[in-house]
């Protein structure tokens, strides 16, 4: 629904200001709840508190990766994990938010990107600021920061990222075909995000699994505030 050309300008000014508090107000709530849930999780888990199922899995499934690797598979993992490196996320959301503005004509779609990426980064530094995982203790591929192994930053980064543009592809771009050919990409990057991680010996499958969780509640959250709202500007 459009903003009525015969309002005043200060009163849809009041109202553009209104709906972005409103937003800010639900986004800030969403990100306390999933700050708070995927804490809960995180030290259920280095506690050890988890069905016994999940914890024989989560080991027989990162130690499976030293037993299998081959040169392939390294150079695809390590191509894999650089989708979502933080420089390369960065240059991403960049160009997307460009390529957005100027196809679309308006700001709601970028500042969905934006607003992805960035809640998504502050929330993983957060968890791993409070939550304290050892990575496997198997050897890596790449050379481990010093945070937390849990949840997967990168795999957290590519659900946001990658699944917001597949959205947003699904929304507005046309013909269909192509559409939906963007989105099953987009959708499918997490994955070999996720398994790249494992494979290179940088998270369990949980830490995966929990950034993939962490991150597509925050992006549902924000798809949901801030994509169809009509208090906000187009």
């Amino acid at each position: 629904m459009a903003v009525d050309d015969r309002l005043p300008r200060s009163t849809t000014a009041t109202r553009a200001r209104g709906g972005a508090v409103r937003a800010g107000t639900w986004l800030l709530g969403a990100a306390a709840a999933i700050i708070a849930l995927m804490w809960v999780l995180g030290l259920l888990i280095v506690d050890g508190s988890v069905p016994e199922v999940i914890r024989r899995l989560d080991s027989r499934l990162s130690q499976w990766a030293p037993d299998h690797r081959t040169p392939a598979l390294d150079q695809f993992s390590h191509l894999g994990s650089m989708l979502a490196d933080t420089l390369v996320a960065l240059l991403v959301a960049a160009v997307a938010v460009l390529v957005l503005r100027l196809a679309l004509g308006r700001w709601r779609e970028p500042v969905v990107v934006v607003v992805a990426i960035v809640g998504e980064l502050l929330i993983f530094l957060v968890l791993t600021a409070i939550v304290h995982r050892a990575r496997p203790g198997i050897a890596p591929l790449d050379q481990a920061p010093p945070t937390s192994s849990f949840p997967s930053g990168h795999t957290g980064a590519a659900v946001a990222l990658y699944g917001g543009l597949a959205v947003i592809c699904l929304r507005t771009v046309r013909p269909r075909w192509l559409a939906v050919s963007l989105a099953v990409v987009g959708f499918a990057i997490p994955v070999v995000v996720a398994a790249s991680r494992v494979y290179r010996g940088m998270h369990f499958p949980t830490d995966v699994l929990a950034g993939a969780l962490a991150s597509g509640l925050w992006l549902t959250a924000v798809l949901l505030v801030l994509l169809t709202p009509p208090s906000l500007p187009r």
